[in-house]
C-alpha cells in the first residue's frame, strides 16, 4: 500500500543515475520497476521531494495547476477577496503538495522561499504561473531563498525581484488591524502570518491588561493586544530594527507612546533583570533547534525560559507560549511547559491548544508539517 509521504529518504534508494544532479526532476520507482512518483533530486537524508504520484508533464502548466488548487483552496478559507486582511500563505510547501516552496502574499505581490535546490532551479517558471492567475492580480513575484537554501547552494544566489517590483514596505491588514511588511530586509517573508488566528485569540483577553509580548518582532501581537484595550503593552526584542517596525505598527494603527513601550534587548536578560510583573504574556522564540542533534539543548533553552516567564506573570495571569521547532514535537512540548511550571512552584490550567491556521495546512500522510505548537495557560 503506497503511504503518499512526500519524502524519500537515503536509506531508501538501492540505486540511482550517476548523472543525477541536485535540483533534477527524478521518476522514483519500486524495486519491481514500477512508478512510485516524480519530484526533486538532492543530496542529503532527504533525496527526493515528490511533487506528484502520478505521471506528469513538467512545465509552466503543472505549476498553474498546482497553484490553482492552492488559491481555490484559500478562497474556501476566505482570504483571497477580503479587505480586512491582505496577506496570506498561498503555498504551504508539503501541505500543498509542492515540497521545498513556501509563497505569501501581500496585497498584490508574492514573496517566495524556496527550501529545496530544485524549487530555486524552477523559480522562474513558478513566478509566471503565479502571475496567470488572473485572481491574484499580481503585479510583482520577489524571491526570498538565499537564507532557506542548503547553505553551499544558498551562498551562490541572491534575493530579488523575478517579475516586477514594487516599493518596500508595503501596508496591509489582517483582521482589519493595519502592519507594514518589509520583506526584503525582514525576517522570514516579511511577517509570522502563522499566528494571524493566535493573534485574534490573544485579543480575546487583551482588555484592560498589562501585556509583554516577548520577541515581538514587528509587534503582531501588540497591535492586536493594543487594539482590544490593553492597558499596556510592553514589546521586548533583541533586534532594534524589529522594535522600530514594532512602534512604526503601533502608530499605524493610531495607538500613541503612553499605553506601548517597545523595548530592545535580550528577552530572557530582559524577564531577569527588568521584567515587571505582567497580567498577560506572549512568548514566542525563534526555533531553538533545527535538527535532532539539537534537540536536547532546545528543550532546556525552552524550559528555562518559559520558567522565568511564569516566575514573572501575576496570580490569574494568562501565557501564550510557543514553540516552532519542527524536532520539537507537540508532546515534548508540553512536557517542557510542564517541568518549567514544577521548577517554579506554579499551578497551571491549560486553557487552549494551538497550532498554525488553514492556510498552512498539514498534509495528512506528512505529519512532520505540524510545526507551530502553543499552549494558553492560566496562571494561579
Amino acid at each position: 500500500m503506497q503511504r503518499f509521504h512526500p519524502w524519500v529518504f537515503s536509506g531508501a534508494v538501492a540505486q540511482q543515475d550517476a548523472d543525477v544532479e541536485e535540483g533534477d526532476w527524478v521518476e522514483v520507482q519500486s524495486a519491481r520497476g514500477s512508478f512510485l512518483g516524480m519530484g526533486h533530486y538532492q543530496k542529503g537524508s532527504i533525496v527526493v521531494r515528490v511533487l506528484s504520484f502520478t505521471p506528469i508533464e513538467v512545465g509552466i502548466p503543472f505549476w498553474e495547476m498546482r497553484l490553482r488548487e492552492a488559491f481555490q483552496y484559500r478562497r474556501q478559507l476566505g482570504l483571497t477577496d477580503n479587505p480586512a486582511t491582505t496577506c496570506y500563505r498561498l503555498v504551504h510547501a508539503e501541505g500543498d503538495k509542492l515540497p521545498g516552496l513556501i509563497v505569501d502574499v501581500y496585497a498584490k505581490v508574492a514573496v517566495i522561499q524556496c527550501h529545496s535546490i530544485g524549487m530555486h532551479k524552477d523559480r522562474m517558471q513558478i513566478a509566471e504561473a503565479l502571475m496567470a492567475i488572473p485572481d491574484l492580480a499580481l503585479v510583482a513575484v520577489y524571491d526570498k531563498s538565499a537564507e532557506t537554501l542548503p547553505p553551499v547552494y544558498g551562498r551562490t544566489v541572491s534575493n530579488g525581484y523575478l517579475i516586477g517590483t514594487h516599493e518596500t514596505p508595503v501596508r496591509v491588514a489582517e483582521n482589519g488591524n493595519s502592519f507594514q511588511v518589509e520583506w526584503v530586509d525582514g525576517q522570514k517573508t516579511g511577517f509570522f502570518l502563522d499566528q494571524r488566528d493566535n493573534r485574534a485569540l490573544l485579543a480575546h483577553y487583551a482588555q484592560g491588561k498589562t501585556v509583554l509580548n516577548a520577541f515581538s518582532y514587528s509587534g503582531g501581537f501588540s497591535v492586536y493586544a493594543l487594539q482590544a484595550g490593553a492597558a499596556r503593552v510592553d514589546s521586548v526584542d533583541v533586534s532594534a530594527k524589529a522594535i522600530e517596525m514594532a512602534n512604526a505598527n503601533v502608530a499605524l494603527n493610531g495607538f500613541d507612546e503612553e499605553r506601548h513601550a517597545g523595548i530592545a534587548s535580550d528577552v530572557q536578560k530582559f524577564l531577569q533583570q527588568d521584567g515587571g510583573s505582567y497580567d498577560l504574556m506572549i512568548v514566542d522564540p525563534p526555533a531553538f533547534a533545527k535538527s535532532l542533534e539539537k534537540r536536547h539543548n532546545a528543550v532546556q533553552g525552552y524550559k528555562r525560559l518559559n520558567a522565568l516567564a511564569l516566575s514573572r506573570i501575576k496570580s490569574g495571569g494568562i501565557l501564550f507560549t510557543f514553540s516552532c521547532s519542527q524536532v520539537v514535537d507537540r508532546q515534548l512540548f508540553h512536557d517542557t511547559i510542564v517541568a518549567a511550571a514544577l521548577e517554579v512552584s506554579r499551578q497551571v490550567r491549560v486553557m487552549h491548544v494551538l497550532s498554525q491556521p488553514a492556510d498552512h495546512p498539514i498534509n495528512l500522510f506528512h505529519p512532520e508539517g505540524g510545526y507551530l505548537k502553543g499552549l494558553v495557560l492560566y496562571v494561579e
